[in-house]
């Protein structure tokens, strides 16, 4: 954080036995238990926002993905009235 001072509070109630194995790792780290505390809960915040946004795709997912993009398939009739559709609704991109 850029400052020292908290811009906004949050409490939580936990079991005794968490608050103090969060102080020991605070402790161990040499920082306190709100810098620990906020540091743990953006990193997990970070990387939960970061598995969400990735697409993770398996080596075959990742072949057909690719071969998609190269060799597009021509639209089928489901498509090409979908296309239609949308055209009559909202008019071409221009």
């Amino acid at each position: 954080m850029a400052t020292t001072e908290p811009i906004a509070r949050i409490e939580a109630r936990i079991a005794p036995e968490l608050k103090a194995m969060f102080q020991t790792a605070a402790d161990i780290e040499n920082i306190t238990l709100s810098e620990f505390l906020c540091k743990s809960a953006r990193e997990a915040a970070q990387s939960i926002i970061a598995n969400h946004n990735v697409l993770k795709l398996s080596a075959e997912d990742s072949r057909a993905f690719a071969e998609a993009i190269v060799n597009p398939a021509e639209p089928n009739e489901a498509l090409k009235a979908a296309a239609k559709r949308y055209k009559q609704e909202f008019g071409s991109a221009s």
